[in-house]
């Protein structure tokens, strides 16, 4: 059952694929037409604002109740087999550029690849950083203070504590740890967020124009696809009830 906040991101999240499902479109016509280099880059600010509102719109949601994106039911089971700490993986877009390599769709200078992989090592630091910190979340979650109150809050129910401290008092202090854990994995979300964008802005300022469109255009693709594709698996197993051909994408990646 979706939470009021799922609920509203859920709407949030289908308008923002379509908008770039949208942006995929343009992107498209803009391989085979041909534009200057400053219609170009106008087109990929536009679709990198467009990343950093789901970003925005994800953390003020987040700060109401960051759990519905540890859960999000607006995603297929597919798109949640392969979601790293509320989002795509980081090291993800690596393969985009590889791609964009062995397709000789926009050729790498020597210097590019050079600093493409300085990047890569920069973002596999960063995502075992994050991942130390969801670590260190996970077992704060049966520290000395979490497990005291646990059997606390078992021993009233059970009615065998001479009541010290009220059950309402003891109530308070589940919120007060509550409120820490899910503080913490507000935390854990951003930092994997500022990963991911740390990514795409990294690949975007070695690339040129040019290359930059064929390297967001293969992003896209690959996210819209996916989720394409974990809709229709979804529908055919009779678990989610989203229509087929929602939306309109029809490019092969």
């Amino acid at each position: 059952m979706k939470s009021p906040v799922g609920e509203r991101f859920s709407e949030f999240f289908d308008k923002w694929i379509c908008q770039l499902d949208g942006y995929l479109q343009q992107l498209v016509r803009v391989s085979r037409e041909g534009l200057s280099e400053n219609e170009q880059q106008t087109l990929v600010s536009k679709l990198t604002a467009h990343y950093k509102e789901y970003y925005t719109v994800k953390w003020a949601a987040a700060h109401e109740d960051v759990l519905v994106f540890y859960c999000p039911v607006w995603l297929s089971k597919l798109e949640n087999a392969y979601s790293w700490l509320t989002g795509w993986k980081p090291s993800m877009i690596f393969g985009v550029v590889e791609s964009m390599r062995r397709k000789s769709v926009a050729e790498l200078t020597e210097e590019q690849v050079r600093k493409i992989e300085q990047l890569r090592v920069k973002i596999k630091l960063e995502e075992e950083k994050v991942e130390r910190e969801m670590e260190r979340q996970q077992v704060a979650m049966a520290d000395r203070k979490v497990v005291e109150l646990v059997r606390t809050a078992s021993r009233i129910r059970n009615e065998e504590l001479v009541v010290v401290v009220g059950n309402h008092q003891v109530e308070g202090l589940v919120e007060v740890a509550l409120k820490g854990i899910l503080a913490g994995l507000e935390r854990v979300m951003k930092a994997a967020d500022c990963a991911r964008l740390k990514a795409l802005k990294g690949v975007l300022d070695v690339l040129n124009p040019t290359q930059s469109l064929d390297f967001l255009a293969g992003t896209c693709m690959l996210q819209i696809q996916i989720r394409k594709w974990g809709q229709n698996r979804d529908n055919q197993k009779g678990t989610n009830p989203i229509k087929l051909g929602e939306l309109h994408n029809n490019v092969i990646f």
